[in-house]
């Protein structure tokens, strides 16, 4: 099973430790000998899925939405954003240079057409920028491709 994750970033601690506790539940679902979980690994969800998918036995594929991206991550995610990237047994890059909207966009397009299934981790607001959570799913929906909503009951996102 390729499942691919999208979700918020920023995410209060409270909120954070039930999206955690949410991922690890829907990961430990699936056999590990054929989980593959398909991440931007990005500070927040996209990082906690992969770390999921690797402790319960699965394999993790990266998707680097452009060569720049690493470095439009905040500094203090960058030794765990390397550390999955050395885990991942296939890297896709969309081809693009600039770290942007667009770019986070094609990398979530591309991720959604590798998976089977993909984990949202989504208040159902709409996107607050091209590309935001509410773009990736309804691209999903659009291409057929299954969601499942994780969202803590009663959470809130800043």
């Amino acid at each position: 099973m390729r499942v691919g994750i999208t979700g918020h970033r920023g995410l209060s601690q409270e909120v954070e430790k039930d999206v955690r506790r949410a991922l690890r539940e829907a990961v430990e679902a699936y056999p590990p000998d054929d989980l593959v979980g398909v991440s931007c690994i990005a500070d927040g969800p996209d990082a906690w899925f992969a770390e999921a998918v690797l402790l319960h036995g699965g394999r993790i594929e990266v998707v680097v939405p452009a060569d720049e991206y690493r470095d439009g991550l905040p500094s203090w995610h960058h030794e765990t954003y390397d550390a999955l990237l050395r885990r991942a047994s296939d890297v896709h890059h969309t081809g693009l240079i600039q770290s942007n909207s667009q770019a986070h966009m094609a990398g979530s397009e591309l991720l959604v057409g590798l998976v089977d299934e993909v984990l949202a981790i989504w208040d159902g607001q709409p996107a607050r920028g091209f590309g935001g959570t509410a773009d990736v799913v309804a691209y999903a929906d659009r291409t057929g491709v299954p969601v499942r909503v994780l969202w803590p009951t009663g959470a809130t996102r800043d």
